[in-house]
């Protein structure tokens, strides 16, 4: 089976969150009205695993787990090595905030993990400490270079904050000179009920034209392999990269080719939209089987929105959703 929605996209990758529990508390990803989801709500790894398995056989190619801190969950690596020893097929990545990693790389390095996206914002200690609210910058750094070592090849998504992290864009391109990296600025989202998105917004364009004031920055030609939604850029005399990706100036809706399932087993096929299809019920069902999952993502996909006209719809600085992106899975 092949999902496909009403308007002709194709749907190849599905993030998985496997918690919403995280050690970090990031300020435009934890509300300050959050409230974890109650354990016994969560998905058990069985479960996860036949949805992959589900997934596997309707055309999913890529799958990311995420959270929350998807380290966080106890057992994690155990699940990651069913997935990859179910699917060696699938092409699995794994987002963190990379706080907890170092001492995990050898045994990702072993089950065969080669890539992974860190979340990081900042640079500067200070500043870390800021935007998410525990002092973990050296732990995060050591993690880099031990995966770098390792040879697990490393993504940085960097949440683009003006007032933040915008005087630090010659520190993020120096890092990426030296190190062989992609460090992908992504524009700050209005999600959730108390964002302050408007005066946060730091668009894809003015980082563009910040930092070819910097240094030389080449356009990378899309291939089959860089096909996602970050425009990349080469840095002249550089190992790394820079990547931009533009949800809100720039959307790439027409090509959005992902679904969601929250860590509680809602499907979201938009992540600007609070429609949840309610997949946990039914895999605790024994009358109802794979068929019924089946039908219900077939069915939320043909249904897939475009996100942009939710981002269209909004009224002033409100969140474009309701739901924090803590408990979505970025």
């Amino acid at each position: 089976m092949i999902l496909t929605d009403k308007i002709g996209r194709t749907v190849n990758y599905l993030r998985l969150s496997v918690t919403d529990r995280c050690n970090l508390r990031c300020m435009y990803c934890v509300t300050k009205d959050f409230k974890f989801i109650p354990h016994p709500e969560i998905l058990r790894y069985e479960e996860m695993l036949r949805l992959v398995d589900l997934a596997a056989s309707m055309n999913i190619s890529k799958l990311r787990l995420t959270g929350g801190e998807p380290f966080a969950r106890r057992g994690f690596m155990g699940f990651i090595s069913s997935v990859m020893s179910s699917h060696p097929e699938l092409d699995l990545r794994i987002t963190t905030n990379g706080t907890l990693i170092e001492p995990l790389v050898p045994e990702l390095k072993k089950i065969g993990v080669s890539r992974l996206n860190i979340s990081l914002d900042t640079l500067d200690r200070k500043t870390f400490a800021e935007v998410t609210g525990r002092d973990h910058l050296n732990d995060v750094l050591a993690a880099i270079s031990a995966c770098l070592s390792a040879g697990i090849r490393i993504k940085i998504n960097a949440v683009a904050m003006k007032g933040i992290n915008d005087k630090e864009l010659g520190s993020f391109i120096d890092f990426a000179r030296e190190h062989p990296i992609d460090i992908r600025f992504i524009e700050f989202m209005p999600m959730g009920d108390d964002t302050k998105s408007d005066s946060r917004f730091w668009s894809a364009d003015d980082i563009l034209e910040q930092g070819r004031q910097l240094t030389n920055l080449i356009p990378v030609k899309r291939t089959a392999e860089n096909r996602g939604p970050a425009r990349m850029y080469t840095i002249e005399n550089g190992k790394g990269r820079l990547g931009l990706i533009s949800p809100v100036s720039s959307h790439f809706c027409s090509t959005c080719n992902r679904l969601r399932i929250t860590s509680d087993g809602k499907l979201r096929t938009c992540l600007f939209s609070d429609r949840t299809y309610r997949l946990r019920n039914i895999l605790r069902n024994p009358k109802l089987g794979d068929d019924t999952l089946r039908r219900v993502i077939a069915a939320a996909t043909r249904d897939k929105p475009l996100g942009y006209h939710l981002l269209e719809q909004r009224s002033g600085s409100e969140g474009v959703c309701v739901t924090q992106m803590s408990a979505i899975g970025g």
